[in-house]
């Protein structure tokens, strides 16, 4: 069936299947054929099923829309109550519990159908009958099975559900393709651009669990003027725009870009919007993945709302493994590439993301369960291969090569009761002067460009000892290693970054407390070899092995080692003294915290697959950093070459001993010292540090 051409006989086929299967499941909740425990499963899950179909003919029929504000909190409510707070204990979306009632050979696979049938939510509304049939037959398949089938093994389910994935493969990954590559799927912005922003009701439209995050966030946008929403907008959407002239490329020749921000934040939304339509681009606003097949572990790409429980995202988020192989994996290759064709009249004009990340939120460390979803060796391997191929089919259809981007952040109201002043000072951060940074930041990329290495130790509880090598400059009049970072794509302004050379980079990275993709790393240590990960050790769990596999799965994305893909300093003293003034500086996001102290990226470089590209500093010095020895194998061996992640470490000031560059004749020219810049030309930089 092609998902984007539906003749008006497949849709009435689908209509018959869905009021069969909805009819079957109001049966399934009063039965008793099933034996106890799965009866109650089976019974609980079904009235969801029943609940979310409720919700969706409230929506088709046009009654949603009348119901009140608080009709419309109480229903957000019930959608989500399951997984919310200490309910999750005993939902069977927790594996945990699942497994505990249900016994562990079917406790994971059940809590794995129960959670991907939580995704009818968003089908419901979007009013996507197509996906939310195939869904509730899936459940009643496996259902069937167990009623009906003498001698039937947890085996059977497990193969029940590996037919479905592989059989609906084409369908699930053509919508997905297409919600996040064309214009034309826009439900997220008719939300934005026609609904009354002033009236919260509208935050109930997009079916994601709606907190008291992004009511009172919206709540405070709604406060701002029209004057300070264009400022932010303009902020933003100024900053993509930078990127194509910082790069040379033609933003005439684009067509489209795409928005990611969390829900609250549609009045700053709807008017970068009409910004990238005066630059001749259409909006694609997508949805944060939620079914296993499209899902990157638990990061939310894409908008969304808060969750309702991390824990339960962190439990589902190698989902995948239940049904990953060699011969999936190719599937899903093959009908991402087939997904790609059909529009790429669309993706050829695709400019590039423009980012809007969050911050504040409670800090998270997770419970590691032995009932959750894991992947072997052989999936680990699978799921890098996936990811290293996929980002190589897409490079093609959306020519990455020619396309930028933009990120900025800002808090949310769950960062505390200092919410609106914290907000004020970022808006600051993300707006300091321009040309101060810049001639600030090229004294140091100055004296950075005479050294052969950089040389960083750590101070008190931080014992980092890191020696960087610099890549040697052929025309040093012409060329330079430092990118001079001065808030276009990446905003607030602040850093200098380059590529380093991966031979003789050596040394220990230490950071006792750091948050890196929501996750807390306790005492993080990696040991560098050659400019490669040679070991790498946490203090989260008292077992060794765990903490182990918590990093390799989390940080290393399941690779045996990973390189250094940047080596940064970070110049945002502001935002560093920001983070200590309001004692939030574990919250900060990455992309304000590695402007906060030197930070050591590890995964691809900051050009990856753009390498070819040519990029000048504001001094007209071409950046000639922009490969390492691994990335360079593209032209070899292209699957070597890529590691399709890029994760910051950032060590802050307060931990720094020393950063300095290291000469030819071993001279050493100090840049920090004692937490403190100390570089003739930086000095202006300390005046933050003095400012409570």
């Amino acid at each position: 069936m092609d998902y984007l051409n539906l003749s008006k006989d497949n849709k009435e086929e689908i209509s018959e299947r869905y009021e069969l299967a909805i009819g079957r499941i109001h049966e399934i909740v009063a039965e008793e054929e099933v034996r106890i425990p799965l009866r109650d499963y089976f019974s609980k899950v079904a009235g969801f099923l029943i609940l979310v179909d409720s919700v969706a003919r409230m929506i088709g029929e046009g009654l949603y829309d009348k119901l009140t504000f608080d009709e419309l909190k109480s229903v957000n409510r019930s959608l989500y109550e399951d997984i919310i707070g200490d309910n999750y204990y005993t939902s069977y979306a927790n594996p945990s519990y699942a497994c505990k009632e249900l016994g562990s050979k079917y406790g994971k696979l059940l809590s794995f159908l129960y959670t991907e049938l939580r995704g009818t939510i968003i089908y419901a509304y979007e009013q996507q009958e197509v996906l939310n049939t195939i869904y509730l037959e899936l459940f009643l398949q496996i259902y069937g099975l167990v009623k009906w089938e003498d001698g039937f093994t947890p085996k059977d389910i497990k193969r029940v559900i590996g037919e479905f994935m592989h059989d609906y493969c084409g369908i699930l990954m053509q919508h997905r393709t297409l919600e996040i590559s064309s214009p034309n799927y826009s439900f997220a912005r008719d939300i934005i651009m026609k609904s009354d922003l002033k009236e919260l009701s509208y935050l109930y439209h997009y079916g994601e669990y709606i907190s008291d995050n992004e009511l009172r966030t919206a709540e405070y946008i709604n406060s701002l003027s029209n004057e300070q929403i264009k400022a932010m907008a303009d902020t933003f959407t100024t900053g993509f725009k930078r990127g194509f002239e910082a790069n040379r490329l033609d933003i005439s020749k684009k067509s489209n870009v795409d928005i990611r921000y969390q829900i609250g934040f549609e009045r700053v939304v709807r008017q970068a919007i009409h910004n990238f339509k005066d630059m001749g681009l259409e909006s694609i606003i997508f949805r944060a993945a939620y079914m296993a097949i499209n899902k990157k572990q638990h990061l939310k790409i894409g908008y969304h709302g808060s969750s309702p429980n991390k824990q339960y995202d962190y439990d589902h988020r190698f989902d995948i493994g239940l049904f990953l192989v060699k011969k999936f994996k190719n599937r899903k290759l093959e009908a991402l590439e087939n997904s790609l064709k059909q529009i790429k009249n669309i993706t050829r004009n695709y400019a590039g993301p423009a980012v809007m990340e969050v911050f504040g939120e409670e800090l998270f460390s997770p419970e590691d369960k032995p009932e959750a979803i894991s992947l072997n060796k052989t999936q680990q391997k699978l799921m890098t291969q996936y990811y290293g191929e996929a980002r190589m089919i897409t490079k093609e259809y959306y020519n990455t090569p020619e396309t930028s981007f933009t990120i900025i952040s800002y808090p949310i109201s769950e960062i505390g009761s200092d919410f609106e002043a914290i907000f004020e000072a970022t808006v600051k951060v993300n707006t300091l002067d321009y040309d101060i940074y810049q001639k600030i930041q090229q004294s140091i990329i100055d004296v950075l460009d005479m050294g052969e290495y950089v040389n960083i130790i750590g101070k008190g509880k931080n014992h980092t000892d890191m020696m960087v090598r610099l890549q040697p400059l052929r025309d040093p009049v012409k060329e330079t290693n430092f990118e001079n970072c001065v808030a276009d794509v990446n905003i607030p302004v602040g850093e200098v970054f380059t590529s380093p050379a991966l031979k003789d980079t050596r040394g220990i990275l230490h950071v006792p407390l750091i948050y890196l993709n929501d996750l807390a790393y306790h005492d993080l240590e990696l040991i560098f070899e050659d400019g490669c990960i040679a070991n790498y050790s946490c203090k989260n769990y008292d077992d060794a092995d765990r903490n182990k596999s918590f990093i390799k799965e989390n940080l290393l994305y399941n690779h045996e080692t990973l390189p250094i893909g940047e080596f940064a300093i970070g110049t945002n003293t502001t935002a560093y003294m920001m983070g200590k003034k309001y004692d939030i500086a574990p919250k900060l996001p990455i992309l304000i915290a590695e402007k906060t102290g030197p930070h050591f990226a590890i995964g691809d470089t900051c050009f990856s697959m753009r390498e070819e590209l040519k990029v000048y500093n504001p001094d007209g010095k071409e950046i000639i950093a922009r490969d390492n020895e691994l990335s360079l194998l593209r032209k070899s061996d292209p699957k070597k070459a890529y590691f399709n992640c890029h994760t910051d470490i950032t060590i802050p000031y307060d931990e720094i001993g020393e950063i300095s560059a290291v000469l030819h004749d071993g001279a050493a020219i100090p840049i920090i010292k004692d937490g403190r810049f100390v570089l003739e030309g930086t000095q202006l930089l300390n005046e933050a540090f003095d400012i409570i």
